[in-house]
């Protein structure tokens, strides 16, 4: 499902709350500067992960 933004996201899905909650602040930081691009914990996962090995 997609939402509007990150934040919706993780209000209403427990996964992609959970797992943005295990992510390292930086990286949440820069996640959260995107919010708006965010929209479903497929793309949550994807983005972390690319901010996780360098890339962005």
């Amino acid at each position: 499902m997609k939402y509007e933004n990150l934040y919706e996201l993780i209000k209403n899905d427990v996964q992609a709350s959970e797992y943005y909650l295990t992510l390292p602040d930086y990286v949440k930081d820069q996640i959260a500067s995107r919010g708006s691009n965010v929209n479903s914990l497929e793309s949550l996962q994807d983005y972390a992960e690319n901010l996780l090995r360098g890339d962005d």
